[in-house]
């Protein structure tokens, strides 16, 4: 009996273990997410969000001129950089899967969506995903994700999408990522989102492709955080524009995007008196010295701290006499 009792108290704390060993395994990025491009912009992107910490250093993968790769369930994070990769070489999204898959022992629990920057899709989702785990594609665009409340999920995520044509592609991603979250979302709650657009030369002083690139990496409501940074960051996308622009010494085309990114940062009060500033600057590299001192003049009203910066800035010196 003694030995009966030991051994069944053996097995016990083997199970404990394993059980014990399960909770304290990192969790799988279940999730649900969009890959989309917009060839008329030069555009390509990747909006995704779960119940998962930092979701957006995980899935999402986008060039410029290339296409975007989301990467998920238990991710095979080299899906990304292979996967643009493939694309970069000409193969289709559906071959760069089939290469992906090959190469990989645990493809059996992989979930990818990947989107050329033509518009070719797929999506793939393999037996030994977490239910509900599928995904639904068309041209430009690939949806998809596992652990969901439902099928409703991704069908919610393409209809939002595709009503939302005509927009630029970040606020479409966004769009569709909100209307997944309202038909249930990740079935075991909200945690972190993200939102990646790429565009040749559209970061900062054109040096990179980074259009939009946003994250929220712990949050009880991130599809709000992630809305409010979205339309900062549809801001200095214009704003990007404007100076990159200028530095290029393309004035009018600067002006236009400054114009545009001051008018969007009217509803961004953070980030207007900034953007303002570059506005005169700009502004006066086109001949337009009264909007330039207008621009200045209401920039440095909302941070007066700006008027060190106008006195000594070369950029300004035709106001220098004019500043507060």
């Amino acid at each position: 009996m003694r030995a009966l009792t030991a051994h069944f108290g053996l097995r016990v704390l083997v199970v404990a273990s394993f059980v014990s060993a399960l909770e304290a395994a990192p969790p799988r990025p279940a999730t649900f997410s969009i890959v989309a491009a917009d060839p008329e912009a030069g555009e390509v992107g990747v909006a995704v969000a779960s119940r998962f910490f930092a979701v957006g250093a995980v899935v999402p993968w986008a060039r410029a001129g290339v296409g975007a790769v989301a990467t998920q369930a238990n991710a095979n994070t080299t899906f990304g950089p292979r996967g643009l990769e493939l694309l970069a070489q000409g193969l289709t999204p559906e071959e760069a899967v089939q290469v992906l898959l090959r190469t990989d022992d645990g493809n059996n629990a992989r979930q990818v969506g990947i989107v050329s920057a033509a518009g070719e899709s797929t999506t793939y989702s393999g037996p030994g995903c977490n239910s509900w785990a599928g995904g639904r594609r068309g041209p430009g665009y690939a949806a998809q994700g596992n652990i969901l409340a439902g099928e409703k999920v991704v069908v919610a995520m393409e209809a939002a999408f595709l009503a939302s044509k005509g927009k630029p592609l970040a606020e479409r991603l966004y769009a569709a990522l909100k209307a997944g979250d309202e038909a249930g979302g990740d079935s075991r709650g909200k945690q972190s989102a993200a939102i990646v657009v790429c565009r040749a030369r559209a970061g900062f002083n054109g040096f990179n492709d980074r259009a939009v690139d946003i994250r929220v990496d712990d949050s009880p409501e991130p599809f709000v955080e992630i809305g409010r940074l979205l339309g900062m960051a549809l801001v200095n996308d214009s704003w990007n524009r404007g100076w990159t622009a200028f530095t290029e010494k393309r004035f009018p085309e600067a002006l236009a995007a400054q114009e545009r990114a001051a008018a969007q940062s009217e509803a961004q009060p953070g980030m207007l008196p900034e953007v303002l500033y570059d506005l005169a600057v700009i502004r006066l590299a086109n001949g337009d010295k009264p909007g330039a001192l207008a621009a200045v003049r209401r920039a440095i009203q909302l941070n007066p701290k700006l008027v060190v910066q106008a006195r000594g800035d070369s950029d300004l010196a035709a106001l220098r006499g004019e500043l507060p």
